[in-house]
């Protein structure tokens, strides 16, 4: 019986369609990382990050903010540390990603922000430890909005995590020699 019933499984199985969270590979200077994003948990983030994403928004900028132990940050410096100028933020979702089990832990994806909760825009960062200080509600009653995971590349992080930095005029932690996101694509889903 168990038998009968898994080849009746296994001969349906080409028909179910199964929903999956989209992916975003980026290219950096120092080899490639797969997100995997929860529009469940953030679902404005995602589609926020998707648009800039789509755009090719991301494609040249840098990780502009690396503190080994902390997090890796980029998605709004250029090599030169310009500034790239960004649309409208959206609203903080970090409330209702922790209630979908979506925090800031190692290998998580999250939006940077300034002071204000709901500033984030196309800034992101990669936990490289458990940030749960960062988590719904944190200091301010908002926290950090997680949105997605590294599924593939976790390493090229922690060697992002690893190079050598120091001051960029204003700006501090910023890796001494750029690590650049050469692309950032969305992949298509496997079906």
């Amino acid at each position: 019986m168990k038998k009968l019933l898994l080849g009746l499984l296994a001969g349906l199985m080409p028909l179910i369609a199964f929903a999956t969270n989209p992916q975003v590979e980026l290219k950096t200077s120092q080899g490639n990382v797969v997100i995997e994003l929860f529009p469940e948990a953030a679902p404005a983030t995602v589609d926020n990050f998707l648009q800039y994403v789509k755009s090719g928004f991301y494609d040249g900028l840098i990780f502009h903010r690396v503190i080994n132990g902390f997090m890796i940050q980029g998605g709004g410096f250029d090599p030169q540390m310009n500034q790239k100028a960004t649309r409208a933020p959206v609203k903080n979702e970090a409330k209702q990603a922790i209630e979908k089990g979506v925090r800031n832990a190692p290998g998580s994806i999250a939006m940077a922000r300034t002071n204000d909760p709901h500033s984030a825009t196309a800034q992101f960062f990669i936990n490289l430890v458990d940030n749960r200080m960062l988590d719904y509600p944190s200091r301010d009653g908002y926290g950090y909005t997680a949105f997605g995971k590294v599924v593939k590349g976790m390493e090229v992080v922690n060697n992002i995590a690893n190079v050598r930095t120091g001051n960029a005029g204003m700006h501090q932690d910023v890796p001494m020699t750029p690590v650049v996101i050469q692309t950032a694509r969305v992949l298509e889903a496997k079906q």
